[in-house]
């Protein structure tokens, strides 16, 4: 393994620490609150999905532009779309969070595609994820790993 790849893999492991009660956190960035970040736990090489509630505080509108995590190969922003009687996943430029509004990020809706894990995402666990504001910035927040099929922090698994 090279340098880098043994530097990466690193790095990923220590950034799936086991879970602390800082992942359920709220963060707040300028306007921008960001509550109850989460993950559900997934297969190495596999696609996961983050999920999370935006709440903007402030009088002027932002949008989630992108993020990424040392987790996946690639991170993007994605919806449901319906196709007749199919519901389909697409990828999506950005989320606009209106001024004085709130936004979740949750399975059926809006979420953050992690395509490509590089490890399992464990139960217990955490995943950095870095998400881009067109007015914030970045901002730092941690997925907790929830149980395979959860529905959110506080719902029971499906």
């Amino acid at each position: 393994m090279s340098g880098a790849g043994l530097r990466r893999r690193r790095l990923l492991a220590a950034a799936l620490l086991p879970a602390l009660p800082l992942a359920a956190r709220a963060q707040q960035a300028g306007d921008l609150r960001i509550a109850e970040p989460w993950t559900r736990a997934a297969g190495q090489s596999g696609t996961g999905a983050g999920f999370l509630t935006i709440a903007n505080q402030g009088g002027a509108a932002d949008r989630l532009i992108g993020a990424s995590t040392p987790a996946a190969r690639v991170t993007e922003i994605h919806t449901h779309v319906r196709e007749g009687d199919v519901l389909r996943m697409r990828p999506v430029a950005a989320v606009e969070i209106p001024a004085g509004q709130t936004v979740t990020l949750q399975p059926g809706g809006f979420h953050l595609m992690l395509i490509g894990l590089l490890a399992p995402l464990i139960q217990g666990q955490t995943v950095p994820v870095t998400l881009r504001f067109e007015r914030a910035g970045e901002v730092q927040v941690t997925l907790a790993v929830l149980p395979a099929g959860a529905g959110g922090p506080k719902a029971p698994a499906h």
